[in-house]
């Protein structure tokens, strides 16, 4: 009897423990609606405007390259489960396009640079029918996406909508602060120095918006490798302007980088590599840089403190 009811009790505490770590991998214990979003500047806003009324999974975390990104069985999980689905368009997550058309016939898939004006928008140098992705490095017209976000949340969940408003209107009073903190900045870099050197070509919104010329190794998109003749190219560019510092990318290998730093010395001129900037992903979460803003103030700190 006595063995039986050992038994027992180890049946009892294993079927306890599944049922706990089942109810744990699933989520189903929060009945919160599920708001998924490919890269963390989304899901940065997201955060900041659903507050405590959703629960947010970001696909893309520190480090990753959105323009290679492939979605793993854990992806097709978080967003099969999903409420709503946030993304960037214009081809960024260029990988994950057929996934979103099969998800958009099931529930809400929002391309957030679907409502942006065209006249926002810039051509892509590399391919002149399409346009630049990279729009969150205009902090102005990044407010744009802060109403799509508010007004998908507030027409899916009305109950939360005066919620949704308030804090859409708080964090748009952030970003217009951090605008005026820019413009303060770069005033620290004499314009004829200006000059934004990174690894691919993510930062032509900033310049346009803040008075910077950017030159990139590879284009829009790291899909394609940066050749020979654009190391070459970029390095009689960088020699013959006396370029002080050019960037590497957090989600980008420095190899390319170096290359071209490499060649500059060969041309005799010393150029730095004035430090690591935040492109296409954010730092990591719970740190300063693993936040829209503070990732946009230590761009524009890094950039002005190795130009000045």
């Amino acid at each position: 009897i006595r063995k039986r009811r050992m038994l027992s009790l180890i049946f009892m505490s294993c079927f306890i423990l599944f049922m706990t770590l089942s109810g744990c991998q699933s989520g189903s214990t929060d009945p919160r609606p599920k708001i998924v979003c490919t890269i963390g500047m989304i899901a940065d806003i997201v955060k900041n405007v659903g507050g405590e009324h959703i629960v947010v999974t970001g696909l893309m975390g520190p480090g990753v390259d959105p323009h290679l990104y492939k979605a793993k069985k854990s992806d097709i999980n978080s967003l099969s489960q999903a409420d709503i689905i946030f993304y960037n368009g214009l081809h960024l997550e260029a990988k994950l396009t057929d996934v979103f058309e099969k998800m958009q016939r099931r529930k809400t898939t929002v391309a957030i640079t679907d409502y942006y004006p065209k006249s926002d928008l810039l051509s892509s140098i590399q391919y002149p029918d399409q346009h630049d992705p990279h729009v969150w490095f205009d902090v102005q017209i990044w407010q744009t996406a802060v109403k799509v976000v508010r007004d998908t949340l507030s027409e899916k969940y009305p109950a939360h909508k005066a919620d949704f408003q308030k804090n859409a209107a708080l964090y748009q009073k952030e970003l217009a602060a951090l605008h005026t903190y820019i413009l303060d900045k770069v005033q620290e870099t004499p314009i004829k120095q200006r000059v934004l050197v990174t690894a691919h070509d993510a930062f032509r919104y900033f310049g346009r918006a803040y008075g910077f010329t950017v030159k990139g190794l590879q284009g829009i998109s790291t899909a394609s490798e940066a050749g020979t003749k654009d190391i070459q190219d970029l390095a009689d560019f960088i020699a013959k302007e006396k370029i002080k510092a050019i960037f590497v990318e957090s989600s980008i290998p420095v190899r390319n980088i170096k290359a071209v730093q490499e060649a500059v010395a060969s041309r005799g001129w010393n150029v730095k590599i004035g430090g690591e900037l935040f492109s296409d992903a954010m730092g990591t979460e719970g740190t300063h840089e693993g936040t829209y803003i503070g990732m946009v103030k230590h761009n524009v700190d890094t950039i002005v403190n190795a130009l000045r």
